[in-house]
């Protein structure tokens, strides 16, 4: 049977189709577009990261959000912008980089501050469908990488919004934390062992990079 290795994005597009997470992620026949707001939120989150890595000034347009940025850097602790963590199998810490991951991720900015720990989740987009999943998995790792840490507080920080969707974990609960995503795991586990790839029609096919699947439509 093949490991799974995966990530909270990886998962998130598994789940959406797993036809389309096969031939693009696996088998890498088709690539996904870059679209304009893609590439907006890669240089929001490398404008961000530089204002609190080294107080690298916002350019003009993103002084809009230099307030809420500010707020964030008031939180007292240890700093760790864009940080990057992995776990094996045995959910222990290990090499980002390495053979040996099962899952892994970056927190765009982790804050701890004695046993109490802040994760920040910076996001472009609009806030109408938030999903605090990816929270969890983040303070998850956090709790593996630093044993010290007891308390974490999370949040997604819509930035165009001025929007902030918290949520609190405590490390006596990570093991209900875990069990959270047991089921969409063991679904990708499952076509991995069978090779079988459903396709999930949805109205979004018409933005699907595969377009040899019968579902795909031309976008009209």
């Amino acid at each position: 049977m093949s490991t799974v290795k995966w990530s909270y994005s990886g998962l998130k597009d598994y789940i959406n189709c797993p036809r389309q997470y096969h031939e693009v992620k696996v088998l890498k026949n088709f690539t996904k577009e870059t679209t304009q707001q893609m590439l907006y939120g890669t240089v929001v989150h490398k404008a961000l990261e530089d204002y609190v890595k080294d107080g690298t000034p916002l350019a003009k347009n993103y002084l809009v959000y230099k307030d809420m940025m500010d707020t964030i850097l008031q939180i007292p602790g240890v700093r760790y912008p864009e940080h990057h963590m992995a776990l094996d199998e045995d959910k222990n810490p290990c090499s980002f980089g390495g053979k040996e991951y099962w899952v892994r991720g970056i927190a765009d900015l982790l804050v701890i501050d004695g046993d109490m720990a802040y994760i920040v989740d910076y996001k472009t987009g609009n806030n109408k469908y938030a999903d605090p999943k990816q929270l969890r998995l983040m303070a998850l790792m956090a709790f593996a990488h630093f044993p010290e840490i007891q308390t974490i507080k999370a949040g997604l920080l819509f930035v165009a919004h001025n929007s902030f969707l918290d949520e609190t974990y405590e490390r006596e609960a990570k093991d209900k934390l875990w069990e959270s995503f047991d089921p969409e795991l063991m679904r990708l586990k499952n076509s991995i062992d069978t090779d079988k790839w459903m396709a999930n029609p949805t109205p979004l096919c018409g933005w699907c990079p595969v377009k040899k699947c019968e579902f795909y439509k031309v976008r009209r």
